[in-house]
């Protein structure tokens, strides 16, 4: 198999990036997502593939619920501000340097599962957690079931097209296939 046509193929599918984030044990995570699909229809279940090279993924072992924040065109800040740290480092939630700082200086909101919910990304969805798929690749897949949507509308997503340019919190390198 031709990893170059392989490259294009996933490519041309420019998906949409989402920021998921999630909390275990009062610790929040959270990082920018290119793999991510619905799965259900009824019941409304949505997948995550998270990399396993991630503050987030192994957070995300032991969390029970995920929130999946869609980007708009108008989400770069954000988009950076996720993709290009890793929480190892960075405090994602309460850093003075994110564009996205609401007027108290809080990023997020906190919701009755302590999910952290980015103040400026109103198209969310909140997930439990119901299943998790480690097939052996970089990404481990989270299964989850949609317990509330919000959105303010149609928009359009930001896509991998619109993110290629930034340099990711950590090199394909680093992602270790067994954690």
């Amino acid at each position: 198999m031709s990893t170059d046509a392989f490259g294009r193929l996933m490519a041309s599918a420019d998906p949409a990036m989402i920021v998921v984030t999630t909390v275990a044990e009062n610790e929040p995570a959270g990082c920018l997502v290119g793999f991510h699909a619905q799965s259900s229809i009824s019941a409304e279940h949505y997948c995550l593939w998270l990399s396993k090279a991630n503050h987030t993924y192994r957070t995300g072992l032991r969390a029970t619920h995920f929130a999946v924040h869609f980007l708009t065109e108008a989400d770069l800040a954000v988009a950076e501000w996720f993709g290009t740290r890793t929480g190892e480092t960075t405090d994602k939630f309460n850093s003075d340097k994110f564009a996205g700082r609401g007027a108290d200086g809080r990023v997020t909101d906190t919701d009755e599962h302590g999910l952290p919910l980015l103040r400026d990304c109103s198209n969310r969805m909140v997930a439990e957690r119901i299943a998790m798929l480690d097939d052996g690749g970089d990404h481990a897949c989270f299964t989850t079931r949609v317990l509330s949507a919000h959105t303010e509308g149609t928009f359009t997503p930001l896509r991998l097209s619109d993110v290629a340019h930034l340099d990711a919190g950590r090199s394909s390198e680093s992602r270790s296939v067994h954690p």
